[in-house]
């Protein structure tokens, strides 16, 4: 017994351990299967971007202070059309637009290895032009 000034109770009982907070431990997730992971075109094309920058700094040391950036919309298109890609020597940074780059480029078949070819591609060609380079000549000698 528990007693406060004139009143007394119970001592309050232990809970049995199968019960949590409020007697609902037990409970099935909210989702059931779980969800996949979010898959978005923006994702996918940092995922490829990545994979290619990498394997290119990897092969061309003078690469590895040039910051690479996704843009979404070139500011303005050029006398050849809208640009894929924009080059700031001054300040080592390769700007690649997303937009453009899926929209614009023709694929022959939709699917996820089409786009990546695309999408490393023009990756190739902006890091030539950075370089001065042909893009062809910064792949693998075979």
């Amino acid at each position: 017994m528990v007693t406060w000034g004139r009143f007394s109770r119970p001592a309050p009982r232990a809970r049995a351990a199968r019960h949590g907070r409020h007697g609902r431990v037990w409970r099935s997730p909210v989702v059931r299967p779980p969800l996949p992971p979010i898959d978005t075109r923006y994702e996918r094309f940092d995922v490829v971007l990545g994979s290619t920058v990498e394997y290119l700094r990897g092969a061309w040391p003078e690469l590895r202070d040039v910051h690479f950036e996704i843009g979404g919309i070139p500011f303005a298109a050029g006398q050849d059309g809208v640009p894929r890609w924009s080059i700031d020597r001054s300040q080592n940074r390769i700007v690649l637009y997303r937009t453009p780059i899926e929209r614009f480029e023709r694929l022959d078949r939709v699917d996820a290895f089409q786009r990546r070819l695309i999408i490393e591609g023009i990756v190739f060609r902006a890091v030539g032009e950075y370089l001065g380079r042909d893009p062809w000549d910064l792949g693998p000698a075979l």
